[in-house]
């Protein structure tokens, strides 16, 4: 079942000489439960196809849907209120909030909606994580593998539509980059859950059952790996 769909999707930044086209009709279909890595070269136009897909910015032109709705039509409310129940954002530097206990952090879109979280699912996705330990632990008392980990947890508690990973191994070494791949992969397969990962770590690319790779705002290449 296609849960995103892009049809002619182009971002512009800029007039005259300054004019930068970072997406130039984009069209892009990902099916519900996929693992999909894009790739691509610095200002190819990956993190910006990413920041459109998580309503963070707006296309100039086309259409983006995702889980039946149509991003275009979202004001900035909603557009924010969209963001935090159906799509799941993971960043290289973890955007916890220091002060919290790692818990908090990871209940903090359900807390922001008043919502009781299903505690069962919450111990299942930390468990599965392997931060139950961690949860009254603030994010600097935490190392960096296990930031990310509480990121990924936070990204999952509303059960997305889309997760959306920009460079989540990025900040990481060899080792912890591995195991967030691992549990990136665990989410996917266990929870069913939909990944869309920007990358320049070509390992952990290929640990994606589909590699899109973009250039100069074009996708050129869309290769299924399994």
């Amino acid at each position: 079942m296609e849960i995103l769909r892009c049809e002619g999707v182009s971002r512009i930044y800029g007039s005259g000489q300054n004019r930068v086209t970072a997406l130039d009709d984009i069209n892009l279909t990902v099916n519900r439960g996929e693992f999909v890595a894009v790739v691509g070269p610095s200002g190819s136009g990956k993190s910006t196809l990413l920041h459109i897909l998580g309503t963070v910015d707006k296309a100039d032109s086309g259409k983006v849907t995702v889980d039946g709705t149509d991003l275009s039509t979202l004001n900035p409310t909603e557009a924010a209120i969209f963001r935090r129940r159906k799509v799941g954002l993971v960043y290289q530097f973890y955007n916890l909030i220091p002060t919290l206990t790692v818990e908090k952090n990871i209940l903090m879109p359900l807390l922001l909606d008043r919502k009781k979280p299903d505690r069962e699912y919450f111990e299942e996705v930390v468990g599965s994580l392997g931060i139950s330990h961690k949860l009254g632990a603030l994010p600097g008392q935490l190392s960096g593998g296990q930031q990310q980990r509480a990121a990924i947890a936070r990204s999952l508690i509303y059960r997305p539509a889309l997760l959306l990973a920009d460079e989540p191994t990025g900040n990481l070494d060899r080792k912890n980059s591995g195991e967030i791949m691992d549990m990136l992969k665990l989410s996917n397969r266990n929870l069913n859950q939909t990944i869309i990962i920007i990358t320049h770590d070509e390992k952990a690319a290929l640990e994606a059952e589909r590699v899109v790779t973009i250039e100069d705002g074009h996708i050129v290449g869309d290769e299924r790996r399994r």
